[in-house]
């Protein structure tokens, strides 16, 4: 992490010191030696990859470092996230197992030269890159890194720093080293022929004159086909690889709505009005705020007029300092706003800075006193005054982490960026966006040292507002809550099976909704997050009734109402997908029978009263008809040489039955493409999605057994 972007993150963890705590506890050595057979206990499983158990206590550890990973990071791992994770961490493990298999067959190993390559080489992991770091050229330092390393080798197995960076770090290197040699291994098999590209020249430049008559389907009603379910269901055997089932459950639910009432948000108007006189006689906002629990925290800091997107903002922009406006609706709101300040200022800050710092960023030691630290920032501050280079005392005196040494100390940022007191420093934040000027410099004391700032650019200076809020929000009452628990309740006590279900929704009006869940689905639509009560339609059978589910601010009763197991659907699930397909068909049938043996064009022109119609310049390569559509298999007839001059046998389109007779094939020119062009092209393309092909068809082909339902 940058110097700079620790001082907007005021406070923070250094993160470079978090990497150097976690490697030591890695062993290098005892990595290749084995990491540890398990205490012999059977794992459970929470699925399988071609009968391959994946485990579940490895697999919830593996969810827990990411989940605190992201909280680290400061973000709110909820249970939609969490749910997005543990399909993220599935894929992957379901990736993993299938190519690790793929390894054992092809004989693709991760050596210790290729970890040692892979650790020391050019390209080492960023952890060690950053935590080893020449101090004087701010290169990988190799020796110093191999050194750290190696004296790391009395560390247990099971420490769990030294699992942490097995994990993160050592495990990533070798899955991402075995993927890289595999996609390398595909890509190395990648040739394109001369004569394909002959042949795809050849197909690319055909073209032919047909003359043909279609019948269309239209031309037959469809109320005068039957489609039964035999005949859904044998279309769908014939293709089954195109009708590849989920596993599914579909719920019928009724909604009883638990959201605020007109009387609710009655409320929340009166509580915020109450407060309007307090909150203008106050003078000091942001204790108000605090003190009367507004439901909107305060900002001690300006907003830009164009920034500035609140209901009524222009009401607000007008008024005077210490001027009210409201009670008015934001979303869920009732608000009172309050003008504390106006001034002019820039939407962005150009500047740059020196840093004379009083501690070393990676490993928190001291390095020197304050009072030596103030000194030499001054004599820093007299050096630039006579001429001195501002990039090159950056360089010698900016720790290396600072993200702003190749640039010269430079660094570019928002308004909001610099005001925000979490993220960014208040004395440097002070100086840049509220005290200096375009020009200035000057020494700003942080909690990371002294540096000599210079302010180089304020752009675009505008309006800005400096507004307190005051708001409660729009919440259900007990009474509200309890009212549609009850009603739920009384739901759920006259409907526990489906007819029931069915009796109670006619009786009380009410209106069913419908949804359709995989046992990995963490919400449903309509109803937002709703993974216990996906969890809950697994656990029981078809025909059962849930009890009231509180969803939000929506209190749900559920039936399921019919199971889907992985495979073919019936013909009701596919009746709406292929019923057209096959109707179209039995018109297609039909229509041949009524040719018959007659293969005049004319002829067959005259008894379905149509006309024997032409198309010039059908390309091989595009199998569309101009004034038809998409008739791949009329355009391939053209090029068949059995029907050049005579007339083809019936062929059934997407449209229409059809009969053509080739009139003439050629070539049209194809231009001056060599071989070796077209091979590096083609060859290139394939390269790149070989691996990735390769892994979409293995995973398409795998026995993949999902049980995370039964523990997520």
């Amino acid at each position: 992490m940058s110097i700079i972007q620790q001082i907007r993150e005021k406070y923070a963890a250094v993160s470079i010191a978090v990497i150097a705590l976690s490697l030591i506890g890695f062993i290098l050595t005892d990595y290749f030696a084995g990491r540890g057979s398990g205490a012999g206990s059977q794992p459970t499983s929470i699925g399988s990859v071609n009968g391959k158990d994946i485990d579940v206590n490895v697999f919830s550890d593996r969810l827990t470092e990411m989940e605190n990973g992201y909280r680290a990071q400061g973000m709110d791992v909820n249970d939609e996230m969490r749910q997005q994770l543990i399909e993220m961490l599935w894929s992957n493990e379901v990736e993993e197992t299938i190519l690790t298999a793929e390894y054992e067959k092809l004989g693709l190993t991760f050596s210790s030269a290729d970890m040692n390559e892979a650790l020391y080489g050019n390209n080492p992991p960023p952890a060690l890159a950053q935590q080893f770091r020449d101090q004087q050229t701010g290169a990988y330092d190799v020796n110093a890194a191999r050194q750290f390393i190696n004296s790391l080798k009395n560390k247990k197995a099971n420490d769990p720093q030294r699992v942490y960076v097995e994990r993160n770090i050592i495990d990533y290197i070798v899955q991402n080293g075995l993927r890289t040699k595999y996609g390398a291994l595909l890509a190395g098999s990648v040739f394109y022929p001369k004569w394909l590209s002959d042949k795809d020249l050849n197909d690319q430049s055909s073209i032919a004159s047909i003359s043909y008559v279609a019948v269309p389907y239209t031309s037959i009603s469809d109320s005068a086909v039957k489609v039964t379910d035999e005949d859904i269901n044998a279309y769908v055997r014939k293709h089954k690889n195109e009708f590849k089932q989920e596993e599914s459950r579909a719920i019928s639910y009724v909604i009883f709505d638990a959201a605020p009432s007109a009387a609710d948000s009655a409320y929340a108007l009166g509580e915020v009005s109450k407060q309007y006189s307090a909150f203008a006689a106050s003078t000091d906002a942001a204790q108000f705020v605090i003190a009367n629990s507004s439901n909107t925290a305060f900002f001690d800091g300006y907003i830009l007029k164009s920034a500035l997107q609140v209901p009524n903002a222009d009401s607000i922009r007008n008024l005077p300092v210490g001027g009210l406006f409201g009670p008015y609706q934001d979303g869920g709101n009732y608000v009172i706003a309050k003008m504390l300040a106006k001034r002019d200022l820039p939407d962005s800050i150009k500047c740059r800075h020196i840093l004379v710092g009083v501690m070393d960023q990676q490993t928190g030691q001291a390095i020197r006193t304050d009072s030596a630290a103030a000194q030499l920032i001054d004599s820093i501050k007299n050096a630039v005054s006579g001429g001195a280079n501002w990039g090159d005392l950056v360089k010698k005196y900016n720790p290396l982490s600072d993200g702003s040494r190749e640039n010269n100390g430079e660094m570019t940022f928002a308004s909001m960026q610099i005001q925000d007191p979490n993220t960014f420093a208040k004395e440097f934040a002070q100086f840049i966006m509220l005290d200096g000027k375009q020009g200035e410099r000057k020494v700003v004391k942080t909690s990371f040292g002294y540096h000599l700032v210079e302010i180089l650019e304020q752009k675009k200076i505008e309006p800005a507002y400096k507004i307190a809020y005051f708001s409660r929000a729009v919440q259900p009452s007990d009474e509200t809550i309890s009212s549609a628990s009850t009603a739920a309740a009384q739901f759920a006590a006259e409907a526990r099976n489906a007819k029931q279900f069915e009796d109670a929704i006619t009786k009380k009006k009410l209106v069913p909704r419908v949804a359709e869940i995989r046992p990995t689905d963490y919400s449903i639509i309509g109803l937002g997050g709703a993974r216990n009560l996906v969890k809950w339609v697994y656990e029981n059978k078809v025909g059962n009734v849930s009890e009231p589910t509180t969803l939000g601010d929506k209190v749900v009763v559920a039936l399921i109402a019919e199971e889907k197991e992985e495979g073919v659907p019936d013909a009701k699930t596919a009746r709406i997908q292929v019923e057209s397909i096959v109707r179209n068909q039995k018109k297609a049938a039909e229509i041949i029978s009524k040719i018959g043996n007659n293969r005049d064009l004319n002829q067959i022109a005259t008894s379905f009263k149509t006309n024997v119609l032409r198309a010039d310049s059908i390309s091989f390569f595009s199998p569309f008809i101009p004034g038809v559509g998409m008739e791949p298999k009329v355009t391939g007839a053209a090029f068949n040489p059995s029907v050049k001059g005579k007339s083809s046998e019936p062929i059934t389109g997407n449209t229409g039955v059809f009969v053509i007779r080739t009139e003439n094939v050629g070539l049209q020119p194809a231009g001056n493409a060599a071989y070796n062009d077209r091979r590096l092209q083609m060859e290139g393309g394939m390269k790149q999605s070989a691996a990735n092909a390769a892994l979409q068809s293995l995973r398409k082909a795998a026995k993949v057994k999902d049980r995370r339902i039964k523990f997520y």
